[in-house]
């Protein structure tokens, strides 16, 4: 059978969001333990009349990556 890449990429996808929302609201601290890394500051492209802002950040932390496995090990069994 052939898996689909795109199903894939949102399970993991989903895994992150998921995880990181379950570390943010349960007390206990090993599970926001992480990294963040990205523009600390955002770049500003100003064209005169048109104002583009670019920035990206992101926050990697032991609950997403718990995410992430759940995701991939659930994605094995689709």
């Amino acid at each position: 059978m052939n898996k689909n890449s795109w199903a894939c990429f949102l399970l993991i996808l989903a895994g992150i969001v998921i995880g990181g929302f379950i570390g943010s609201v349960l007390p206990v601290d090993w599970l926001n333990y992480g990294q963040s890394f990205g523009l600390s500051s955002p770049v500003v492209l100003d064209l005169g009349i048109l104002c583009i802002t670019f920035g990206l950040s992101i926050k990697i932390t032991v609950a997403s990556i718990i995410g992430i496995i759940l995701a991939i090990i659930i994605y094995r069994f689709i």
